[in-house]
């Protein structure tokens, strides 16, 4: 019987597909060929079914069947690699981590999940050679135990003694995984759970942290165990084959008839506007956020110059706003509908978090564990309630943003890990209420080196109005009630997922005159400063334009930038810099607001304040309390002003008080 299943698997392996595999394999140097699981049921499903129940069994006699033709095809390939593996894959079903159980104990299984740390990469003996200290005979065997005692009749009185011959071992490379189920498979209310899978040979380094995998494997004992042997053992995955599921966004498998559809879509004029109704169908209104949340979603095209500089093509957006106006709403939606998307909320997120931790794995080496920003690397990272965040732990987020790189210098590692993410961030104003009376960065708790990174900002204010409440108010009943209208969105969201996915792979080019349209809008923002004395846009907003109109090309379809494009880039960018870089107390706009913290009006004011104190300190050694208040109205300001200049420099330190009533500078 054995020898008629070795034929029908010879024959399995003369099959064109398996001889192309095959040949494949030898050209890129591999030493394993896939197998998928499907054509082995074909072909004989008895046996396809003991490879399943029985691996141990089964699968050698299949990598030896593969190795036999390679011998015949490759015969010089053969003799050196000595060994050829079958990487059997896709299995007909999947189990989910928490339900693996002891009955799945040696048999051939399949996992989903995420890669949330990778260890280094070491070699493994796999068939050892040993010689015997005292005669020089050595023994050849599979793994790495030691021969009980030497053959040799004058060495058996001895104590057995050997030393490895590692001329003559062969070894693999190996490397151990922790593959975390995927946060949609989590039952309400559970941790994630986590196996070990232990790679070897071609599979090493396939897959890297945040990468979605798909692991074939034997479940197996790890040597491992209490001092007692009824002490449980933990149990790891041998993987037979990985395949990565989200390197890319190749995950999302767009057939023909799909890419016909969405080459339809774009080709409709109203394409554009449906996309934006399908954004977040369950909230009223909020249009202007809604196309920005959709652009950031399709992206712009990152660039790396000749002189090897990169620029990120990834859009951030802010969104700041009173409690109660579906910001996180909207997050979460943009987290579901992005092809690769990761949610955090700023109170539960650490520095480690976002970014990477250094952890001991079990063999006390130390390895990198992944944050949100690196799992979510070709996607989106949305980040709620971010001003709740500690300050320490807020500072990690300016690499990212800028450089999209998280780098790690911890116990001996310095890595540099990709993290081309957009961040989607939403914000809560510091007094509970958005207060337009005063300067946005007074309003949210966050330092402006990070402020001045985000492309558009928001601000979504709860005023009363009754035309708008009661719309409102008639959409959110309606989704409650029964029978009421629920609102359809255009285009569904497992469609608008792909067609996101799919406009990647476009590469969108500025063409003259959007460039001519984006570069005017810049040269008349920054003519405002003759009239006004204040900056009202940097090279930062027009970078953040050319990206906004490379998404919106995106989201048409389209491998060029139109004058189209850019005049809704310059839209956005205008509504956002209305909102967020006005000066409150002259009305001009002034994008110092975002970019140093005090607009224009406020350092003129400091600087005179500055200037007073400065005069009275030469001439009496301090500055009087009274005089310095009386010069200061003299020159136009207020007393609530004046008392307001003055506490803000001593919280900053730039003056104090050597006694009461008294000022010098610091």
């Amino acid at each position: 019987m054995a020898e008629t299943i070795e034929e029908e698997l010879a024959r399995f392996f003369k099959q064109e597909k398996y001889r192309d595999m095959i040949s494949r394999a030898v050209v890129s140097g591999r030493k394993t060929v896939p197998v998928d699981f499907s054509d082995l049921l074909i072909f004989n499903r008895d046996f396809a079914e003991k490879v399943q129940a029985e691996p141990l069994t089964y699968l050698p006699l299949l990598d030896n069947a593969a190795y036999k033709q390679l011998e015949l095809e490759y015969p010089e390939y053969a003799a050196l690699v000595r060994s050829f593996k079958t990487a059997v894959r896709g299995l007909p079903d999947s189990i989910p981590i928490r339900k693996i159980r002891s009955e799945h104990l040696r048999k051939l299984i399949a996992v989903d999940g995420i890669v949330v740390r990778a260890s280094a990469v070491r070699p493994l003996l796999e068939r050892a050679a040993f010689r015997c200290r005292y005669c020089g005979n050595i023994y050849t065997v599979e793994g790495s135990k030691q021969p009980p005692r030497c053959r040799n009749p004058r060495c058996l009185e001895k104590r057995p003694s050997f030393e490895l011959v590692e001329e003559e071992s062969v070894f693999a490379d190996f490397q151990t995984l922790g593959v975390q189920e995927k946060p949609e498979d989590l039952p309400p209310g559970q941790l994630p759970r986590i196996i070990d899978v232990r790679v070897k040979g071609d599979f090493v380094d396939v897959a890297a942290p945040g990468d979605r995998v798909t692991v074939t494997g034997i479940l197996m004992l790890s040597a491992e165990q209490g001092e007692h042997a009824a002490q449980p053992r933990k149990v790891f995955l041998d993987a037979v084959s990985i395949e990565p599921r989200g390197k890319e966004l190749e995950s999302l498998l767009i057939t023909p008839e799909e890419e016909k559809m969405f080459k339809e879509m774009a080709a409709d004029p109203q394409n554009y506007q449906r996309l934006i109704e399908s954004v977040a169908p369950s909230i009223e209104g909020l249009e202007h956020i809604k196309e920005a949340v959709l652009l950031l979603l399709f992206g712009g095209r990152s660039k790396v110059f000749p002189d090897g500089v990169r620029v990120r093509g990834d859009v951030h957006v802010l969104l700041v706003g009173d409690p109660g106006t579906a910001k996180s709403t909207l997050l979460l939606y943009a987290a579901q509908i992005a092809p690769r998307g990761v949610y955090t909320s700023g109170r539960g997120s650490t520095a480690a978090g976002l970014t990477a931790a250094v952890v001991r794995d079990a063999g006390g080496g130390l390895v990198l564990e992944a944050g949100a920003s690196v799992l979510a690397d070709m996607g989106v990272c949305v980040i709620d309630e971010i001003d709740k965040m500690r300050p320490e732990d807020r500072v990690a987020m300016h690499e990212v943003m800028a450089q999209q790189t998280v780098s790690i210098a911890k116990g001996g590692i310095v890595a540099t890990l990709n993290a081309r993410c957009s961040i989607l961030a939403a914000a809560n104003p510091e007094l509970g209420r958005y207060d337009v009376y005063r300067p946005f960065n007074e309003n949210v708790n966050l330092p402006i080196t990070l402020l001045s990174r985000f492309d558009l900002i928001f601000v979504l204010r709860d005023e009363p109005s009754p035309e708008a409440d009661k719309k409102v108010s008639s959409h959110i009943v309606s989704l409650h009630i029964e029978g009421g209208v629920k609102k359809e969105p255009p285009i569904p969201p497992n469609i608008l997922k792909k067609y996101i996915a799919y406009s990647k792979k476009i590469e969108p080019v500025l063409t003259q005159e959007a460039a001519e349209v984006l570069q005017q809008f810049y040269l008349n923002m920054r003519a405002v400063y003759e009239k006004t004395s204040t900056v009202s846009i940097t090279a930062r907003q027009l970078e953040s334009l050319i990206r906004l109109a490379e998404a919106r090309a995106r989201a048409c379809l389209r491998n060029v930038v139109t004058v189209d494009d850019a005049q809704v880039a310059v839209r956005l960018m205008k509504r956002s810099l209305s909102e967020v870089g006005i000066d409150v107390e002259t009305g001009r706009p002034d994008i110092d607001v975002i970019m140093t913290g005090k607009p224009r009006s406020v350092r003129e004011k400091l600087s005179l304040v500055l200037d007073v104190i400065r005069e009275l300190q030469e001439q009496h050694g301090y500055a009087d309390d009274e005089a310095l208040k009386k010069e200061l109205q003299e020159q136009g300001l207020t007393k609530a002003e004046i008392d307001r200049i003055l506490n803000r420099m001593i919280t900053e330190g730039r003056i104090y008080t050597p006694k009461p009533g008294a000022y010098r500078l610091a």
